[in-house]
């Protein structure tokens, strides 16, 4: 056996069973391996998440952005002072959202001193998940089986230092969690420092990358996007990552950026503002203005 051969990822070794549909509580997942061991988890026949064997390696070009980001910012925390508690400095991550638990293994990876806590509507999803991807377990990575907006609503003020949407109910985005609400609550549980980052899936011609984009910069006081040219434009459909923040955004992702596979930029100061002028506030669970 090769050098190269001893050091690649294991495969996962406790999957349910393949290519056939796996009751769960919202509806069926459906289990499919690759080539490369990685393994796509469909929910009611919509990709959900895409887990390879290396746990760092991110198929969806999405959360590769969003974990960019994520090291961006955590790389510039404070080192915690001498006699700190460990529990007290590590970074605090919460992920609206579930699905296979891809970017939260990723992250725990990356971070292992992060402490993460998963939103997750599914319960038989997110019993199963653990076990068919071998998660790891709390307090490192925390399951909660919740509605997102009330969890969301439920967290105390200045809690996080990353929060995470990543929530569709098919392939959009619940409403309620698209609006100022949504968008207050999560300004409000982030500390003074933290990001928001939301996965934004927006039809050509819709206007919701718009109208997300100037619902977040009535509450927060920066705003960023990420998307290849053609989504960023609305001419195409994809999935861009919005980022929020009361503080200025991390440094160096645009350069980060042009290493990935895609062609994808962080938008110019002047794209977001003209995005948020030609955007809707959207107000509570009826994507209209309040």
């Amino acid at each position: 056996m090769s050098r190269r051969d001893r050091a690649r990822p294991a495969p996962f070794e406790q999957l349910g069973p393949l290519d056939t549909p796996i009751p769960i509580s919202t509806g069926t997942a459906r289990l499919s391996v690759e080539n490369d061991g990685s393994v796509l988890v469909e929910i009611n026949g919509v990709p959900s998440s895409h887990l390879h064997p290396d746990p760092q390696h991110l198929v969806f070009e999405y959360m590769r952005w969003m974990l960019l980001v994520i090291d961006r910012h955590l790389e510039a925390r404070p080192e915690p002072s001498p006699g700190a508690e460990r529990s007290a400095s590590a970074p605090q991550i919460a992920h609206l959202g579930g699905g296979g638990c891809s970017l939260p293994r990723a992250i725990a990876a990356r971070h292992p001193r992060s402490r993460q806590i998963v939103v997750e509507i599914d319960e038989l999803l997110a019993q199963q998940v653990r076990t068919w991807f071998d998660l790891p377990r709390s307090p490192q990575l925390r399951l909660r089986i919740d509605d997102a907006l009330g969890a969301l609503a439920s967290w105390r003020e200045d809690r996080f230092d990353v929060l995470v949407r990543d929530v569709f109910a098919g392939s959009t985005t619940p409403v309620e969690l698209t609006g100022r609400e949504a968008a207050g609550h999560a300004a409000r549980v982030l500390r003074s420092d933290g990001i928001y980052l939301a996965n934004c899936a927006a039809p050509p011609g819709s206007g919701l990358m718009a109208d997300e984009v100037a619902t977040l910069s009535s509450v927060f006081a920066h705003v960023g996007v990420i998307a290849e040219p053609a989504h960023l434009t609305g001419k195409r459909r994809g999935n861009c990552v919005l980022i929020a923040s009361q503080h200025a955004l991390p440094e160096g992702v645009d350069r980060a950026l042009r290493s990935d596979a895609v062609s994808v930029r962080l938008a110019q100061p002047s794209q977001v503002e003209a995005l948020a002028r030609a955007g809707r506030i959207l107000g509570q669970g009826a994507g209209t203005s309040p």
